[in-house]
């Protein structure tokens, strides 16, 4: 399974190409590869739209692939280890939500695509698999 990041999905909403936008088009059109998207993920994607007619469009989309949530006590305690040990290596990962979802993407075997450097921290320190490879 690969997760997509609100780093990708927002710059795919926005028109912005790049590797991971394109990445992600392709992901769509092939209906063989298993997407999803996090419910905080959902939040953070919804809340920076100021149309409801955009706002809707992207949630019909984000809602086409298979949401996970990612916000459980269990997670939850796993990502504060994450966190905890990088602060240890002198990294501090500005967003919780990244952290709960590499966390998440580590437990369950699944890949991330991104956009963002905090997560090259974690696929380097903590063993995060990252999309593609």
């Amino acid at each position: 399974m690969i997760l997509v990041d609100s780093s990708v999905w927002i710059d795919y909403f926005k028109g912005v190409h790049n590797a991971q936008t394109e990445h992600l088009d392709a992901l769509l059109d092939n209906p063989e590869e298993e997407l999803a998207v996090a419910d905080l993920v959902v939040f953070e994607v919804l809340r920076g739209f100021s149309s409801q007619r955009t706002k809707r469009e992207a949630q019909t989309l984000l809602l086409t692939t298979q949401v996970v949530e990612i916000g459980g006590l269990d997670n939850a305690l796993l990502a504060t280890e994450h966190y905890r040990l990088l602060r240890q290596k002198g990294y501090t990962i500005a967003s919780p939500i990244d952290v709960l979802l590499a966390s998440y993407c580590i437990t369950h075997g699944h890949d991330l695509l991104h956009r963002d450097a905090d997560f090259d921290v974690m696929e380097t320190l903590r063993g995060l698999r990252t999309w593609p490879h």
